[in-house]
């Protein structure tokens, strides 16, 4: 992150308390408040919190509570936007949140089922139980298949993300 702290100063990181207190073990140099490493990049945390929505500058934020195995994970609602990746469950409750957004990403890593991501079949279900206008998967893997022959057995309101795609909604 030094490039951009170096470009814009301060990096603000939203964070679920759990990861805040990985990041301050892990990179403990860009946290330390003596004898800091010069040229360490300063952050200002922010945690989030299950059913708390919070901003990002004039953009509200809803948290979405899902699981990865039996990890608790954060997927996002972002106006008609949610961003729910690295997931394996979601509950009928946190899906309600999101329900008929214009657009929905969601992973789904391979054909078979995963043990902390959903399969190709569970992506699908939980679209469908969405209900978007337009859904992308990633968090995908060779083990999915081919984009063009994947892509044609897809729902039509259903899409592979790529590297660098850019989405209006």
């Amino acid at each position: 992150i030094r490039p951009f702290y170096f470009r814009q100063g301060d990096i603000p990181v939203y964070a679920h308390k759990r990861v805040v207190k990985s990041l301050k073990k892990r990179f403990e140099y860009v946290f330390a408040k003596k004898n800091r490493y010069p040229g360490a990049p300063e952050v200002k945390t922010h945690r989030i919190k299950k059913n708390v929505p919070f901003k990002l500058k004039d953009l509200s934020v809803i948290p979405i509570n899902g699981k990865h195995a039996n990890l608790q994970v954060f997927g996002f609602r972002f106006k008609e936007f949610a961003y729910l990746t690295d997931m394996k469950t979601v509950s009928n409750k946190e899906i309600e949140k999101i329900k008929h957004v214009k657009v929905l990403v969601i992973n789904a890593l391979r054909i078979k089922p995963h043990q902390s991501h959903f399969n190709l079949e569970e992506a699908l279900d939980f679209i469908e139980k969405v209900k978007p206008k337009k859904a992308y998967l990633t968090h995908i893997s060779h083990m999915l298949g081919f984009h063009e022959d994947v892509e044609k057995s897809l729902p039509e309101n259903v899409f592979l993300a790529y590297d660098q795609l850019q989405i209006t909604v």
